[in-house]
């Protein structure tokens, strides 16, 4: 009997409800009781939230985020467990392969291992592949989730077969090269061609399953995915310090007003971004990567990797400008290209850049302030958007939804929410998915934006 199986869904096709109630039958059955889950950063905090909207079984689960000695704590804490739950551990890629960490998870032995986008170890000579490969060979039972498993050619294949099923391709990456493909005779890692594709096809699809938006008929035209994303502690305690001193500041003002509240809400948001602005600054300051680093790993996702074009809109400038540093330094060495609009920005020229986006198969990345970017242009190249941080006025939330949304668009269109946790990013998420104008609503409730 294999070991190991792939659910290999596109993206809003149910891979992390598949994997859950996969889970859950299994632990049920007492074939299971420990889950080391295995994902990309930004998407770590989003499993224990997975759990709590779909796990209908008894869980407790530990992200191991943190340096080393915090980590290392969360694998003994999930050791000493002895409460009649399925026990999860959730960590990122670039962590599970680090000395002394995976010693610890190989140590804890999970019954069942989850490679969350599995295309992240694709690199058969990568330290997180062979961790990966070291840690499946231990473990009775493996999951890879991923929507684009070949992203660049068929050799991609190979790592996340070696970690799933040693038996399919075989233990030895040189074989599974020399049979299926033929390689350039100076360019070592390029494929020049595929053999044999039926055959790697049936052997690919033999333990995997595969669901397409296309096939998906029942699916809804719009998907939304929340990324949560964590402040480090010492992110926390200055963002718990500016909340502190919104309340104190509103509490003695003589009339509250939507403008004073908003003032301070505004604060937190830019801080949710990576910036702050300093008492007696009028520009912000960059003081956290948190954010940017959630949206590294969905540009080198789809866009890198996936070669999709994508939409990002962001509220303030500031957070606009760090996003196209970040973007140019992932898609220049591969000669691609990001565009971007915001209020500098003549209105005269966005229509030559909206074009680009639209027609440039190399332009694959627009960035835009939502004020701008979220209101009567067409971005129909792209079906992902993402939201890097999102405005109070519901209004324009929802112009921006259409901007992927409309005629000629021929796919289902899907939605990311960059999330600080706990945060006032979560309060305007709340506001603008019950159609609130949170501006119009602050007055009344301002104490519960900023609890």
């Amino acid at each position: 009997m294999h070991k190991g199986f792939g659910f290999l869904f596109e993206m809003g096709c149910g891979k992390t409800l598949t994997s859950i109630a996969v889970m859950g039958a299994m632990y049920q059955k007492g074939i299971i009781d420990r889950v080391l889950i295995v994902a990309p950063t930004s998407v770590v905090a989003v499993w224990p939230r997975e759990f709590m909207e779909f796990a209908d079984f008894p869980f407790t689960v530990q992200t191991l985020l943190g340096d080393k000695s915090k980590r290392l704590k969360a694998i003994s804490d999930l050791k000493r467990y002895r409460y009649e739950k399925m026990k999860v551990a959730v960590i990122n890629y670039e962590s599970v392969w680090r000395e002394g960490i995976k010693e610890a998870l190989q140590d804890w032995d999970p019954d069942l291992i989850i490679c969350d986008e599995s295309q992240r170890i694709k690199g058969h000579d990568a330290k997180q592949s062979k961790a990966m490969h070291e840690l499946g060979d231990q473990a009775r039972y493996k999951i890879i989730l991923s929507g684009t498993p070949v992203q660049n050619n068929v050799t991609d294949i190979w790592s996340q077969y070696r970690f799933l099923d040693r038996t399919v391709f075989g233990d030895l990456y040189y074989p599974f090269q020399n049979h299926y493909c033929v390689m350039h005779s100076v360019f070592k890692s390029k494929v020049l061609r595929t053999l044999h594709e039926d055959e790697l096809i049936q052997k690919e699809h033999s333990i995997a399953f595969r669901v397409t938006k296309a096939e998906a008929l029942d699916l809804p035209e719009q998907t939304f995915e929340v990324r949560y994303v964590e402040m480090t502690p010492k992110e926390r305690r200055i963002y718990d310090s500016l909340k502190r001193e919104s309340v104190a500041d509103l509490e003695g003002e003589g009339t509250i007003t939507a403008t004073t509240v908003l003032t301070r809400l505004l604060r937190l948001q830019q801080f949710t971004g990576g910036f702050l602005v300093k008492d007696g600054d009028s520009q912000p300051e960059q003081i956290s990567t948190t954010k940017l680093d959630a949206l590294k790993d969905i540009i080198e996702d789809y866009v890198i990797d996936g070669r999709k074009k994508l939409v990002v809109f962001a509220r303030f400038l500031s957070e606009v400008k760090a996003i196209l540093v970040l973007a140019e330094k992932l898609l220049r060495p591969a000669g691609e290209k990001v565009v971007s609009i915001y209020g500098a920005i003549k209105k005269e020229d966005r229509g030559d850049i909206i074009q680009q986006f639209q027609t440039d198969p190399d332009t694959v990345l627009i960035v835009g302030q939502i004020d701008t970017l979220g209101v009567g242009v067409t971005l129909t190249a792209a079906d992902t958007c993402v939201y890097y941080s999102k405005t109070y006025n519901y209004a324009t939330y929802e112009q921006s939804l259409s901007r992927i949304h409309r005629i000629s668009q021929r796919n289902v269109c899907t939605y990311i929410d960059l999330v600080c946790a706990d945060s006032v990013d979560e309060k305007i998420t709340q506001a603008l998915k019950k159609k609130e104008d949170l501006a119009k609503t602050i007055v009344d409730n301002w104490r519960d934006v900023f609890k």
